[in-house]
């Protein structure tokens, strides 16, 4: 299955979740799309839900279903909590790190970053956005792509810096100093269904 590249806000509306995480999507109608969108009661079948938890991860990161599966299947075979190592792996991504540094105002603007080769992992050019990042690399930008306006605006637009990054301002570069806890991680996802999903 490819990539979904269809409306992202009606696709925020079906899941009832901010797939930008800026909650325009639902602002006005929070609601599912459609004529039957609007007081639409549907009662959701155990399996249901379980697909519904899936999807909204993995459209929340961009991943086609291949690549969802393949990571789920590397978490499920790691020490600890399946689901929580699946979300720390999913967060551990170049493109998703790239996003959270403030590089780019969506996951989908990280990956192309990425993916142009305007990105560097400890001083060296990575292309792959599903690189996964380990503790203690410093992810940082070309030296002729720091005056792109594009990252100029998103950097200035940029609120917040999760707690397990460390950002410096001057050599525009992060670290990533820790793995993240569940807690710091996406509250509107329960990953035991996504696990359960996976385990039938």
């Amino acid at each position: 299955m490819s990539r979904y590249t269809g409306p992202k806000f009606k696709l925020s509306r079906r899941l009832g979740i901010s797939l930008s995480g800026t909650g325009k999507e639902l602002a006005k109608r929070p609601f599912p799309p459609g004529q039957h969108g609007p007081g639409q009661k549907r009662k959701i079948s155990g399996y249901g839900m379980q697909l519904q938890e899936k999807q909204k991860l993995r459209h929340m990161y961009g991943l086609n279903e291949k690549q969802f599966r393949n990571l789920y299947t590397k978490a499920s075979k790691m020490k600890g909590i399946s689901g929580e190592n699946f979300m720390v792996l999913l967060e551990s991504r170049l493109d998703n790190l790239v996003y959270r540094l403030g590089f780019a105002n969506s996951r989908a603007g990280a990956r192309q970053l990425v993916s142009h080769g305007h990105v560097q992992v400890n001083g060296k050019k990575v292309d792959i956005a599903s690189y996964t990042v380990s503790v203690g690399d410093v992810i940082g930008l070309r030296e002729r792509s720091r005056g792109l306006a594009s990252i100029k605006e998103a950097v200035g637009n940029r609120h917040h810096i999760a707690a397990y990054l460390d950002f410096n301002d001057t050599a525009m570069e992060g670290r990533y100093v820790r793995l993240p806890e569940r807690s710091e991680l996406s509250q509107e996802i329960d990953e035991k269904q996504i696990v359960e999903f996976y385990s039938r």
